[in-house]
């Protein structure tokens, strides 16, 4: 179906108990960022509009952690962080900040929609893959030679599809659950992949300017070429800030699983081998 196709969604919906809106156009550069917004803020509205034609008992719109406020103390975001759209770096996030703005605001309107912010999922069946999926194959592949001072919150995947169950069956309406695990910076996701596969992490912390002009260099490249840079910008403006989130809420309220990262790791390392996404050594 097509998320902008009215008929084509509202076909999707009839007959359904439980709605769970899980598709986004998740890019972090795009030759035209309108296109993110028309997908993720007007396919938003489009599925919880035919949602609540058709009755359906719940929602569970899937946001993003990134959509969520970081503290500036270094102390992990909450549900309850500070935000707004002027904090969103990059057309993604703000799309996505705004169809979160479009779901909870169905909500105060009566549809019962609940909100899962998922932050970085690992695991397999990563077919795209990820930009996280994507830094994995990069250390398989030998190609990841450095690191930024950045960090990121891991999830094994599975967790975060178990996640979602939980928030139709416990969530409460108009609330928002971060579906997350552990707090990890850059330089310790190289060393534990290092440990699971053998091969050497990256040894070399490059600087933000550095990365930045050789995203634009990438971008500018792209947009020649017509295919997506190894490294935006965005990703580049990103990595500023570490992105570490509590899910406390979701464990708490939900039961949320907290697998151990180091398995998600490993499961990511080991589809990602056994799909052809490295090469032979």
């Amino acid at each position: 179906g097509d998320l902008l196709d009215p008929a084509s969604v509202q076909r999707a919906v009839k007959g359904v108990d439980v709605v769970f809106h899980v598709a986004a156009d998740y890019r972090l550069w795009a030759p035209d960022s309108e296109e993110l917004h028309r997908v993720n803020v007007g396919g938003t509205r489009a599925v919880l509009e035919a949602a609540g034609a058709a009755g359906v008992s719940r929602v569970v719109y899937t946001s993003t952690v990134g959509a969520l406020g970081i503290p500036e103390d270094g102390v992990p975001g909450t549900e309850e962080t500070p935000v707004s759209l002027r904090d969103m770096i990059g057309p993604y996030k703000a799309s996505k900040f705004l169809a979160e703005q479009v779901a909870l605001g169905f909500a105060h309107q009566g549809l019962p929609v609940v909100v899962v912010n998922p932050s970085a999922p690992v695991g397999p069946w990563d077919v795209k893959p990820t930009p996280t999926g994507r830094m994995i194959v990069d250390f398989l592949e030998g190609r990841m030679f450095a690191t930024l001072d950045t960090g990121l919150n891991l999830v094994h995947v599975r967790d975060v599809a178990r996640g979602h169950l939980l928030a139709a069956e416990r969530g409460k309406i108009g609330e928002k659950y971060i579906l997350g695990n552990r707090n990890l910076s850059l330089v310790e996701i190289g060393v534990l992949l290092s440990e699971i596969t053998g091969m050497r992490p990256p040894r070399v912390r490059i600087p933000y300017w550095v990365a930045w002009g050789a995203a634009l260099a990438m971008e500018a490249a792209a947009r020649i070429g017509g295919s997506p840079p190894r490294v935006s910008l965005t990703a580049v403006r990103m990595a500023r800030k570490h992105m570490y989130f509590s899910p406390a809420k979701a464990v708490r309220e939900l039961g949320l699983p907290q697998t151990d990262v180091r398995e998600a790791l490993r499961d990511a390392t080991g589809w990602f081998r056994a799909h052809g996404y490295v090469s032979a050594r």
